[in-house]
């Protein structure tokens, strides 16, 4: 791991001027004792782009590419250097909904619940929107929202079509989002979040 002679993933060079590892012989294997967290970031970064055995177990990340800027280890660290990121994930989606590239213009540190907040599970939930069910017994459609501060799911109510009982997600969504980015110290996150669910993702019912 960290050869200087060998590209990470085919595309990454490792120009750092320090062993980006120190490992020791455990029971005859190999160990990490230490990773340097920004050559750990780089290389998930570089894996999730550019490893087809990791695509194929995570298919959310085929046509990912990062910026050919931070194939080279060093500007990479030094952008992430300048960025609050203890204790955070690096993230391509909270600026910009759907980004596929990996950049200094589209990437972000954010803390693992704002990363779990964010995620679309659309390949999960069914037929019907995000945030909705069918309620057979009641005949109507159910709106419901994960409390990301209580951990329990929030009823949100019954509603006639399924565009309504959504509308009810986003709007109960917004106000979680406004009070997570009122916690963010990058203010590109926090603009994010004021906006993200800030529109009704459908056209509006009479």
């Amino acid at each position: 791991m960290g050869h200087k002679n060998e590209l990470v993933c085919g595309v990454g060079v490792n120009d750092a001027g320090y062993s980006v590892c120190n490992t020791a012989r455990v029971g005859g294997r190999s160990k990490n004792l230490w990773i340097c967290p920004f050559y750990r970031a780089w290389t998930g970064m570089l894996e999730r782009s550019y490893s087809a055995k990791f695509q194929a177990r995570h298919p959310t990340y085929i046509g990912c590419t990062v910026d050919p800027a931070w194939h080279l280890f060093s500007t990479f660290k030094e952008w992430m250097g300048r960025q609050d990121h203890e204790g955070k994930h690096l993230d391509k989606d909270i600026l910009v909904a759907g980004n596929k590239i990996y950049s200094a213009e589209t990437c972000a540190f954010v803390s693992k619940a704002i990363n779990t907040f964010i995620v679309d599970s659309r390949a999960i939930r069914g037929d019907w929107p995000i945030g909705v069910s069918w309620h057979k017994g009641r005949q109507r459609f159910v709106a419901q929202c994960r409390d990301p501060f209580s951990g329990q799911h929030k009823f949100l109510g019954y509603f006639v079509s399924s565009d309504l009982a959504h509308e009810a997600w986003r709007a109960n969504k917004h106000q979680i989002a406004l009070v997570y980015a009122e916690q963010q110290t990058d203010q590109r996150v926090a603009a994010a979040l004021r906006t993200r669910y800030a529109k009704p993702s459908f056209a509006k019912v009479a």
